[in-house]
């Protein structure tokens, strides 16, 4: 679906993507995640060809990217859909005439496009809105619009960048889940650029981070969050305060064994009373993860982690 490979930017002298490699295959929910000016914006706008890239590879739907020309470029867009954080609605046409002006432009029949509105607008929840004006809407409800614009033309993949940045927490779920809707109804690949780590965990099943242009974390949401490594846990502003005195060892729990009674089943095959420092569950993706920090003398440090590596539990000393 999308494949990317050893790409690089330039704005003048200054590199603003460093060699990117990466795949997303069709029907994945995939996010691009990094703080202002990590160049997930700019990355977004190479794949839908709004913006040229210096070296490499950005192959979408079989297409190199930078070999389109105009008439073809067109046609590649066509099937790339595109939501924007300030849905970017023409305020003098209703909902219906927003959601219509791309068939509009490429020429269908108005049957053709009183069908396919009226489908879409059932869709995102707003059939009874199709008179309206973006002026009678909530942040929300434009954004509904917004997106069933976006499908009028039957699109591969649908590009959302920062669709939920000016929403508030309750609509930002509403619109995530009508964003899950829509890839597992319609089995469209939806790539989200996001700064708001919210985001990321409530839907996408892959994410890449960002950090001035260069790749700093790639993998399966869950394993990001799980088990992050240094630049993950600067990138997320994380401080494991742990005690000074004793050992300190981090336990990790994936999503098959997150509610599992390992602590207490250890104390009591162990005969030992440990110090639970912190712990924390958290829902990524519908799947439940978690971690804990332990706290034990020194000399039950050899049992434990024997005990831990028995279970085949990931497990790590904090320093």
């Amino acid at each position: 679906m999308v494949e990317i490979k050893n790409l690089n930017k330039y704005y003048g002298k200054m590199k603003v993507l460093n060699d990117i490699n990466l795949t997303i295959e069709k029907g994945d929910i995939f996010a691009i995640v990094g703080h202002s000016g990590a160049g997930k914006s700019t990355l977004l706008r190479c794949i839908n060809g709004l913006e040229d890239y210096h070296d490499g590879s950005l192959v979408v739907n079989n297409k190199e990217v930078k070999t389109l020309k105009k008439t073809k470029l067109n046609e590649f867009r066509k099937k790339i859909g595109m939501i924007f954080q300030h849905f970017s609605l023409l305020q003098r046409k209703t909902v219906y005439e927003n959601v219509a002006l791309p068939m509009q432009i490429w020429g269908y029949t108005e049957d053709e496009i009183k069908k396919k509105v009226d489908d879409l607008l059932h869709l995102v929840g707003l059939s009874n809105k199709a008179n309206s004006y973006p002026k009678e809407l909530s942040g929300g409800q434009k954004q509904r619009v917004a997106i069933a614009r976006a499908l009028t033309l039957d699109p591969d993949i649908l590009l959302s960048d920062e669709a939920t940045s000016a929403l508030d927490p309750n609509t930002t779920t509403s619109i995530l889940n009508l964003l899950k809707k829509i890839n597992a109804e319609l089995n469209i690949t939806i790539i989200l650029v996001t700064h708001e780590m919210e985001v990321v965990k409530q839907i996408a099943q892959k994410a890449l981070l960002l950090e001035h242009g260069n790749i700093i974390g790639l993998d399966v949401t869950e394993d990001l969050f799980l088990q992050p490594d240094e630049k993950m846990k600067r990138f997320l502003g994380e401080d494991e305060v742990v005690p000074q005195e004793g050992v300190n060892i981090k336990i990790y729990f994936p999503k098959d064994n997150a509610h599992q009674s390992l602590i207490t089943s250890m104390a009591r095959e162990l005969n030992m009373d440990f110090n639970i420092v912190w712990g924390k569950l958290e829902e990524i993706n519908t799947h439940i993860i978690g971690n804990m920090v332990i706290n034990i003398q020194e000399k039950q440090k050899d049992e434990v982690c024997k005990y831990l590596e028995n279970k085949q539990i990931t497990w790590e000393i904090l320093k």
